[in-house]
């Protein structure tokens, strides 16, 4: 019996900071009509108001065309934003917004021949400092220029993606941080209210280094941004380099701990010494084919992660919203472990039903007093006259999880109609649904519609009595349950 206690006297703004911005694949993705789909069923349903991709400068993206006569000799280069344009046009259209990640280098300007994933992203820095900050000068001008210096000063702009992973960027952090300033530097000649940030590491790096290169050379730097998954704990906690770390074979296990993201956001909150944080990529794990992210453990995972780092970040990007995802090509079947809120065919994952919670959640938060630490926890949030209460029952992979009897004192003794909403392994796990009609690889209409049914949140209603509500949480669980007018 885990034993908590609602404090309806005490509360704590709330802010919807998960909410800021969701993450994708590349940027041509972004001109598919199933993305499109998707991402405004995301947008209405979620709440996000910003979208994160890599590759808006990549050879795909046609932004930076050089020309060749018969002979091999080039003829300069044209810039064309054609792409771009229907990229942001749909986004604004359906009331989003770009969180733009300045990346990849386009080939005509590369110093090198290096890419990275199927799509054929340009790692390396260009080969002339002023062909790049022409680049950004022109895209930058073109964006204001369509969409307004009131709409696009509403954006973020970031430099480039995990430059310290050698996959991502063919440099030192030496090259990195030149790169971010004439980039940075670009930025604010064309705009000085443009917001511009970096470091956009993963593995929470290089934040201190950021902040002491940009404060000791009065390099613009508007933000702070890295990525983290849970399965980073080990080098996490090694306090080693990259190739130093995975070197030693026995460093590789990728074994994490409960609560392990809270501790990292809590570290990277005092390492970015008041700068706004971002985290514009993070997951329950870093690996595709991670069955986890199909499965109701992902829901109760991010429960406990959006309720621990309330207070420790300003935006909290999940990595990603669809399983539309070409880095190693597209994945075949339905469900296979991909980073996505939702299956290739739009089919909601429980983890996207958390986020549906969460966006239902109000602005005022309650404390919340226990007695027993368990793997079982509890959110409470005040919205209008009512009382929302979030329990989750998570564990790690490794470590034992069992059901959980969660008894709640309301502070009160009086009786209340309620209703509550279930994720777990019986409800809103259209997976379960999928194993049971035979696991097709390739769905049907009327499939994917059954798919979708299983998935949708059910309301249940419960009475409680005499001011106590008691659960029974099965392990990686949610339960969501609204006692309306509680707080007339």
């Amino acid at each position: 019996m885990n034993n908590f206690k609602i404090n309806g006297k005490v509360e704590t703004k709330f802010p919807h900071y998960w909410e800021e911005c969701v993450g994708s694949c590349h940027a041509y993705t972004a001109l598919r009509e199933d993305y499109r789909e998707q991402l405004i069923k995301a947008h209405n349903e979620l709440g996000f108001k910003y979208v994160r991709f890599h590759g808006i400068f990549d050879d795909e993206m046609s932004v930076c065309i050089e020309n060749f006569d018969f002979e091999g000799n080039s003829q300069g280069i044209t810039y064309n934003f054609i792409n771009v344009d229907k990229v942001f046009d749909f986004l604004v259209d359906i009331g989003m917004k770009p969180f733009v990640e300045l990346s990849f280098m386009p080939s005509c300007l590369a110093s090198g021949e290096g890419r990275v994933f199927v799509y054929g992203g340009n790692n390396t820095m260009p080969k002339s400092d002023e062909l790049w900050e022409d680049l950004v000068e022109r895209f930058l001008n073109h964006i204001i220029d369509r969409y307004g210096k009131k709409e696009v000063e509403s954006w973020f702009f970031e430099v480039w993606n995990e430059p310290n992973l050698p996959l991502f960027f063919a440099g030192t952090q030496e090259d990195y941080f030149h790169l971010y300033e004439i980039t940075a530097k670009t930025v604010k000649k064309v705009d000085e209210n443009l917001r511009v940030g970096g470091p956009a590491t993963s593995f929470n790096s290089w934040i201190p280094d950021m902040i002491n290169f940009c404060e000791g050379n009065d390099v613009p730097l508007d933000f702070i941004t890295t990525h983290h998954y849970p399965t980073d704990d080990p080098l996490w906690k090694s306090g080693l380099g990259i190739e130093e770390f995975f070197k030693n074979s026995e460093q590789q296990q990728m074994d994490y701990h409960r609560g392990v993201l809270k501790k990292m956001t809590t570290q990277s909150h005092e390492q970015a010494k008041g700068y706004p944080l971002y985290y514009t990529e993070w997951n329950v794990s870093a690996m595709v084919g991670d069955m986890i992210h199909d499965e109701p453990y992902a829901a109760a995972m991010v429960a406990k992660t959006l309720a621990d780092n309330d207070g420790l970040v300003d935006g909290y990007s999940f990595f990603t919203f669809t399983d539309i995802f070409e880095e190693q090509s597209q994945k075949p079947g339905v469900f296979h472990g991909g980073y996505g809120l939702q299956t290739v065919q739009g089919i909601e994952k429980p983890v996207y039903r958390i986020f549906e919670i969460f966006h239902e959640l109000g602005t005022k938060r309650i404390k919340v007093e226990n007695d027993t630490e368990s793997t079982a926890e509890i959110l409470a949030v005040q919205k209008g006259n009512d009382l929302q209460i979030l329990a989750y029952n998570h564990n790690v992979p490794s470590e034992p999880i069992e059901t959980e009897e969660v008894k709640i004192d309301l502070g009160t003794d009086n009786g209340y109609d309620a209703w509550i909403e279930r994720i777990d392994s019986d409800h809103a796990n259209p997976m379960k649904k999928w194993e049971e009609i035979g696991k097709p690889e390739y769905l049907k209409q009327p499939e994917i519609d059954q798919l979708r049914e299983s998935s949708k949140l059910q309301k249940e209603n419960i009475e409680i009595k005499e001011g106590q509500l008691t659960l029974e949480m099965p392990p990686h669980s949610c339960a969501f349950v609204t006692i309306p007018g509680f707080f007339n």
